[in-house]
């Protein structure tokens, strides 16, 4: 795992600050993923996170599907959820509230 800068050094209004970042949607995600086997979630107009979706249809799993925003908008909401995850780029693909990565992480998974 990568390092992570330890609460201990963050200061009481900054944490604040991080903590309330965007929480609806970090608690959208969690919600899904407590609810489906599968969650994507992506963005408008991003050709990889189309072909991680392309590829759970193709192997006929159903899941649920979370979009933010295009390349022009939302962007401080996806960055919420990157920093949630720790995953730098959309999709990010949830199996039994699992992140898998990203689209080629998912066709190594679902080969």
């Amino acid at each position: 795992m990568r390092p992570l800068l330890s609460e201990t050094k963050v200061t009481a209004q900054a944490l604040k600050s991080i903590e309330s970042f965007h929480p609806e949607i970090i608690a959208e995600i969690q919600k899904a993923i407590s609810e489906h086997e599968w969650v994507v979630v992506g963005m408008n107009m991003n050709p990889v996170v189309k072909q991680g979706r392309k590829h759970l249809a193709q192997k006929n799993i159903a899941y649920h599907y979370i979009g933010r925003g295009s390349y022009f908008s939302a962007w401080k909401v996806r960055l919420a959820v990157k920093l949630w995850s720790g995953w730098p780029t959309f999709p990010q693909i949830f199996h039994k509230g699992i992140l898998i990565g990203g689209a080629s992480d998912l066709k190594k998974y679902l080969p």
